[in-house]
């Protein structure tokens, strides 16, 4: 089951991001990552040969509303996004209310856990705060890097998939997050510390 999500004017903030809403301004530091080969291809599109491909997709970030800008407060720039959308629900979770959770980064800020750090921060606050119930989140395979945020988030493995994408045979992997289960982690942390 789908739930209407915006960002409208949430701002999240961790140790050392802030994750907002997208703005016009965005633009430049949207194509210097979005450019990088590999970048795109590893979060399932292609990468930004122009700054209209880049200005095209930041359209859609504001108009849609439901990707937050990663900004790296150090630098006070914009480094990446989590996408919070629809996904296709059946089987025994068809009823509950669910989302899936996206991300992509700029290469340069690989591997000091700062996806993580935002992934993390955004499924913490749509527990708080929303109605869903179930998040799911996936990678290609030869992905390792998301795999290992999504196992350090918490998500369990639902099953392998395959995806056909621009007549192009991908292969890759389904994870979920269940918020009573993670609500409960929670709870029980707290009352050991």
């Amino acid at each position: 089951m789908d739930t209407e999500f915006k960002i409208k004017n949430t701002v999240i903030e961790t140790v050392r991001l802030i994750l907002r809403a997208w703005k016009d301004t965005d633009l430049l530091d949207l194509y210097e990552y979005a450019k990088v080969e590999g970048v795109g291809e590893s979060a399932g599109w292609t990468r930004h040969t122009t700054i209209e491909d880049s200005k095209k997709a930041l359209n859609g970030y504001i108009s849609g509303d439901n990707v937050f800008a990663i900004v790296y407060k150090e630098t006070n720039k914009v480094i990446g996004s989590v996408g919070v959308g629809k996904v296709s629900a059946d089987g025994e979770y068809k009823d509950y209310i669910q989302k899936g959770i996206g991300y992509v980064l700029s290469r340069d800020y690989w591997g000091k856990g700062l996806m993580t750090e935002a992934v993390k921060a955004v499924v913490d606050w749509l527990f708080h705060n929303t109605d869903i119930e179930i998040l799911s989140c996936g990678f290609f395979e030869g992905n390792d890097r998301s795999r290992r945020v999504i196992e350090k988030c918490g998500f369990k493995f639902v099953s392998a998939e395959t995806f056909n994408q621009n007549d192009e045979i991908l292969r890759g992997r389904s994870y979920s997050l269940i918020k009573s289960e993670y609500l409960s982690k929670q709870y029980l942390i707290q009352r050991i510390l």
